[in-house]
């Protein structure tokens, strides 16, 4: 293989990441530490025994089900609720650790860009260069409102703002401080050369920003930029901006085909292909048998609150999910327009995909063994870095590994998969030296010349 692969482990500040109902069996219990530091500084570390190359923290901020009843649905069933403020444990955990990559997701709506770029550019100082940012433009409409919209902003217009609001971050990451500002000259009395440290005078469709920037540059300057995008405008701007992002692909040979089209569009904006690492979802219930691997995930299914995991994707996609028969064929579903674009393209991957292994996979099997639910795949370490192997020979650069539970699963991934990856090829067996950017790039700790954002001026 030419190329090491990347290992996101996934983690949500919440009670249930994806695996609704499984906290009411003993193994699911452990989540009920959802709500301690030490929990998350023992994930950390484990992930770090295990060579991961990121933490990658979830965020929502809002509740899934409130626009279809009183949301008492998925509140009652802890579904991604309460969520703590991912930017909040950084440091901690940053603390903690000394090679793991943090990537912290934050939503546009949440935070002022110039708020946010001060966040970003200390906590990358404090981590020595290891934060990255998953761009994320907000798909519950409750969101909105708790931010005093009056409904959900259209999806494309989203993305025309999230391109706002990364160039507003950018000039003050990049351009509000040329290099050699930091002086600490006695001599001089400067600690600072004030004529090398900039306002950015940014005026836009929705912000008006005067600058300078009010932290000196991080090592990274800009973190390293997350994005997942599935529909065209998606797609687009993670061409566009991202340097790692998520696809959808469910099996190789689908993602052979997502990552051609991707490549495309990231040459369209002048950039390589090589600049924009493309990562799947690999999420797996682990057995020292097949046997024993495929009993476990029935367990974990048998235990999922489908009211819970229906009122999820009511609030994911914006449409009352709650009335539809469990029975109804995908491909059915896949045809009708209530559905978004974005939806009804995760049907249609669905379909291809075959998990329905030559029936018509129903909405029942897909909310149960293809959609966001952890454990769709079931096998022995050897099967999963078979699995982990295929992906690669497809062209995947990596994985964003999805628990079964966010707390506790790790020990088992880190112990019995992590050596027979390593053993293959397909994991490293040390750290890089130096910041999340050169640890993944292997070049530079700052954007490429060859991205977009460095053609922008003050």
């Amino acid at each position: 293989m030419l190329r090491e692969l990347i290992y996101n482990g996934f983690l949500h500040l919440t009670p249930n990441h994806h695996s609704h109902g499984y906290w009411r069996t003993p193994e699911g219990q452990v989540q009920y530490g959802y709500n301690q530091l030490d929990a998350y500084v023992k994930t950390v570390k484990t992930l770090e025994k295990g060579l991961f190359d990121t933490l990658f923290i979830a965020d929502v901020v809002g509740v899934y089900d409130l626009d279809y009843g009183d949301g008492k649905t998925t509140i009652q069933a802890g579904t991604q609720f309460p969520a703590a403020d991912p930017i909040a444990i950084t440091s901690a955990l940053g603390l903690a650790t000394e090679n793991l990559g943090i990537v912290v997701t934050s939503n546009v709506i949440q935070a002022h860009p110039f708020s946010f770029a001060r966040q970003i550019s200390s906590l990358d100082e404090f981590t020595h260069g290891r934060v990255g940012w998953n761009i994320v433009t907000s798909y519950l409409s409750n969101g909105f409102r708790n931010y005093g919209y009056d409904e959900i902003v259209p999806h494309d217009e989203r993305y025309e703002w999230a391109q706002e609001y990364l160039d507003v971050a950018y000039k003050l990451w990049e351009l509000s401080w040329e290099e050699g500002a930091v002086l600490h000259d006695p001599a001089s009395n400067r600690f600072f050369d004030a004529d090398k440290i900039h306002k950015i005078n940014h005026v836009g469709k929705r912000y008006r920003v005067e600058g300078p920037h009010i932290v000196e540059p991080s090592p990274q300057r800009s973190p390293v930029l997350f994005q997942a995008g599935n529909s065209e405008a998606g797609r687009r701007f993670a061409a566009r901006n991202a340097e790692v992002t998520f696809l959808p692909s469910q099996t190789p040979e689908t993602a052979r085909k997502d990552i051609a089209i991707l490549n495309q569009d990231v040459v369209d904006f002048g950039r390589r292909p090589e600049d924009l690492k493309k990562l799947v979802m690999l999420s797996t219930v682990i057995g020292s048998t097949e046997e024993e691997a495929k009993r476990k995930q029935q367990y974990l299914f048998d235990n999922i609150d489908i009211n819970a995991l229906q009122g999820f994707y009511s609030g994911g996609s914006g449409i009352d999910l709650s009335s539809i028969d469990p029975d109804t064929p995908l491909k059915e579903l896949s045809r009708r327009e209530q559905f978004s674009q974005h939806m009804r393209s995760k049907f249609r991957i669905a379909v291809d995909a075959d998990y329905g292994q030559g029936r018509d996979l129903t909405w029942r099997e897909y909310l149960l063994k293809h959609a966001l639910l952890p454990g769709r795949f079931a096998g022995t370490p050897e099967q999963i870095a078979d699995k982990v192997q295929a992906f690669a020979d497809a062209g995947v650069d990596g994985f964003n590994v999805v628990p079964i539970t966010t707390l506790g699963w790790w020990e088992e991934w880190v112990e019995h998969v992590v050596p027979v990856l390593q053993k293959r090829g397909l994991a490293q067996k040390d750290y890089k030296e130096g910041t999340l950017r050169e640890k993944i790039f292997g070049q530079g700790s700052q954007l490429a010349a060859s991205h977009p954002q460095r053609k922008l001026s003050l």
